[in-house]
């Protein structure tokens, strides 16, 4: 069956996705993660910093950022201060120093419930994929494509493979709680 293995593939998309997503919440410890996705004005487009600048950890509260074209410092200050991520810049000569303030008990709070979010958003996703492929197999039953039997196989491999994603899902918010919690 070709849509179980399209089903499979799309809900990697998705775990990869929300692992993406929570590699972007700030936990206490710096992270070139956390700005490498900003977008950059440069070369008449936008890039993301990751593709303009070599981001670095200087420290457990502070990165670093060495532009690989000296001429886009001022384009990266300004992204990252668009960004409304709340980080102290500065310049110092060709390298963008940033200091991350210590996380208060209310942010974390903060951070912590919209990793819930988007781990609902991530498994609303699934279930979303999951009930187009039962769609689509409660339809080839009716065309006679499928016995009554497969489709109910199918249903049962389906919510196995959903419940397998959704514990794959929750080991992930789990150890970025935990992350955030420190």
């Amino acid at each position: 069956m070709q849509n179980l293995s399209d089903f499979k593939k799309g809900l990697e998309k998705i775990k990869e996705h929300f692992k993406e997503e929570t590699e972007r919440i700030r936990t206490g410890r710096a992270s070139p993660d956390l700005i490498g996705k900003i977008l950059i004005d440069c070369y008449n487009s936008k890039m993301p910093l990751e593709q303009v600048a070599s981001i670095s950890a200087d420290g457990a509260r502070a990165l670093r950022v060495q532009p690989w074209d000296k001429t886009v410092v001022i384009n990266i200050e300004q992204a990252i201060k668009n960004s409304g991520i709340g980080f102290q810049i500065a310049i110092d000569k060709e390298t963008i120093r940033i200091a991350l303030p210590e996380l208060t008990a209310e942010r974390r709070k903060e951070f912590i419930k919209l990793l819930k979010e988007k781990l609902e958003g991530a498994r609303v996703e699934a279930r979303l994929l999951r009930d187009e492929i039962w769609k689509e197999t409660q339809e080839k039953e009716k065309k006679g494509e499928i016995t009554e039997d497969d489709k109910f196989r199918l249903k049962k491999e389906l919510q196995e493979i959903i419940d397998k994603i959704n514990e794959e899902l929750e080991e992930v918010a789990s150890k970025k709680q935990k992350e955030i919690e420190s």
